[in-house]
């Protein structure tokens, strides 16, 4: 279960896009939130616009998927490709897998964090875990077992779907209070891959639950 690295297939993904942003993130939780995970290893950040390719409105649960494909990337578990797939790939592979009609491709059509899942298990043969989730009270119980999922695993997680997917890597616990705070990577955001844009833009920060 422990991923190896190989240094012949080490490149400068962050000369293409930008590198865990998440590390330079200055506001931290306040103190009382003593417990504390966020993701291991790095990951490159996909949002709308990446790569020059339009999917505002429509594609951040695909830039969450390329995201979360990008740290099973870097951290050498993938052989065979340095990228993760694109929106018509995701597409393709979906119908392929009977989830989507054929007219699924080429289309502009939302997916969830099934349809991530299903793509992750097909490219990668990696398991993946759903937890329904019908309000942020309820957000704020899973609290525990996304701490142990940083803690353990490491990788960024995907929360929502459609036009309201988000990357989550980390997660801050106040037990005294019973709050606490989401690292979240933002998938809409729309301006450069530049670090100091993107922390200003709120691409990527620590949030509360509202």
């Amino acid at each position: 279960d422990t991923p190896y690295f190989f240094p012949h297939r080490v490149y400068p993904l962050s000369d293409l896009h930008l590198c865990a942003p998440h590390l330079s993130v200055s506001t931290a939780p306040p103190p009382s939130y003593t417990l504390l995970q966020t993701v291991s290893g790095l990951y490159d950040y996909y949002h709308y616009l990446t790569d020059g390719f339009d999917d505002c409105g429509w594609g951040c649960a695909y830039r969450s998927l390329q995201t979360i494909f990008s740290w099973y990337v870097l951290q050498g578990y993938v052989k065979g490709r340095d990228t993760p797939p694109s929106h018509l790939e995701v597409q393709e592979i979906l119908v392929h897998l009977g989830d989507k009609p054929s007219t699924f491709a080429h289309s502009r059509e939302w997916i969830g964090s099934v349809e991530i899942g299903l793509v992750l298990e097909d490219m990668l043969s990696v398991k993946y875990k759903i937890i329904p989730l019908n309000s942020a009270d309820e957000l704020l119980d899973t609290a525990r077992q996304l701490l142990y999922h940083f803690e353990k695993f490491g990788t960024p997680v995907m929360i929502g779907g459609g036009q309201l997917a988000h990357t989550i890597l980390g997660v801050a616990y106040d037990e005294s209070m019973g709050t606490c705070q989401f690292l979240i990577l933002d998938p809409h955001y729309k301006g450069p891959d530049e670090l100091k844009a993107v922390l200003k833009g709120g691409g990527c920060a620590w949030r509360g639950i509202k």
